[in-house]
């Protein structure tokens, strides 16, 4: 049954495209356009609590710059993607001038990496969104 439901063709992308944009920049924003609230407001506690403790723990915020080796650049590619995957979140930190150093120490590294795993995590409530609206999944 679930190989008959990967041959089915998508549908529109306005159907599904405004939930899968809000979700992105609004974490838990496209659940609350589908009406699944009890996730909506599960995904944006733990999305915006995860990003709020990493900001709290002085966490570095990745930038796109290549480094000396293919290693260190795809860190801070991958950093940067995570970073921005959270939305508003990010764009508000950016706007609001964040600019935490790439410090030495347990707590802003572990900062850091609370801010890319809410990005991360932002992906994983788009592709529901996406799975919900496209008509995959209930």
């Amino acid at each position: 049954m679930c190989a008959l439901r990967a041959k089915e063709p998508l549908p529109p992308a306005n159907v599904w495209g405004p939930a899968v944009a809000l979700a992105w920049l609004i974490p838990g924003g496209g659940h609350f356009l589908l009406k699944r609230y009890g996730r909506a407001g599960l995904l944006a506690f733990a999305i915006t609590g995860m990003y709020l403790f990493g900001l709290m723990m002085r966490g570095y915020l990745f930038h796109p710059v290549k480094g000396p080796d293919f290693l260190s650049t795809l860190m801070n590619y991958g950093g940067f993607v995570g970073n921005v995957c959270a939305g508003v979140l990010y764009l508000l930190t950016v706007w609001l001038g964040y600019s935490q150093p790439e410090a030495p120490g347990a707590v802003h590294d572990y900062g850091a990496k609370f801010l890319v795993t809410a990005g991360l995590l932002n992906i994983l409530a788009m592709v529901d969104a996406f799975e919900i609206a496209a008509g995959r999944k209930d």
